[in-house]
């Protein structure tokens, strides 16, 4: 019986497709919406990220860390301002999401910082973040970059 090629080309984007769902994948109870960046000025300034992470399931989450291979050192970091009136921003390590609650990362609050970048921050174009939780999860989201001043997603 004669081989047909095109089956064999079947067969490898099934298993590539197979290969690839992890990636795109993540916790059922997780969802992340309004995700978005702003254009940075070049690679030697960190970046920063803002987005709204549900729990949408019974249990609490925790999130554990980041990846992008936009920036070698994701993290999330929390502003802060004092009596003076002096902003500061440190890191804010693992955050729980309880069942039924939602984390803002915004401008002057909870946001992801993108130190380390690996290419600027381009208007127009996307990176993918993973979000990582203690259960293992993953959650990937693409994120737009916006103009240098945007105050939102929408602009």
């Amino acid at each position: 019986m004669k081989k047909r090629p095109y089956v064999k080309g079947l067969a490898v984007i099934f298993v590539l497709a197979g290969l690839s769902a992890p990636a795109i994948s993540g916790s059922e109870d997780v969802n992340v919406e309004n995700a978005w960046s702003r254009a940075s000025i070049g690679a030697s300034r960190p970046g920063a990220a803002y987005m709204i992470v549900r729990n949408m399931g019974e249990d609490a989450v925790t999130l554990t860390g980041l990846t992008t291979p936009l920036a070698m050192m994701p993290e999330i970091h929390e502003t802060k301002t004092n009596a003076d009136g002096v902003s500061s921003m440190t890191p804010a390590g693992e955050i729980t999401i309880e069942a039924g609650e939602s984390l803002a990362l915004e401008p002057g609050g909870l946001h992801v910082m993108l130190m380390n970048l690996q290419n600027p921050m381009t208007e127009g174009e996307t990176f993918p973040l993973t979000l990582t939780f203690s259960d293992g999860d993953e959650v990937t989201v693409d994120v737009p970059i916006l103009d240098i001043a945007a105050r939102g997603p929408e602009g």
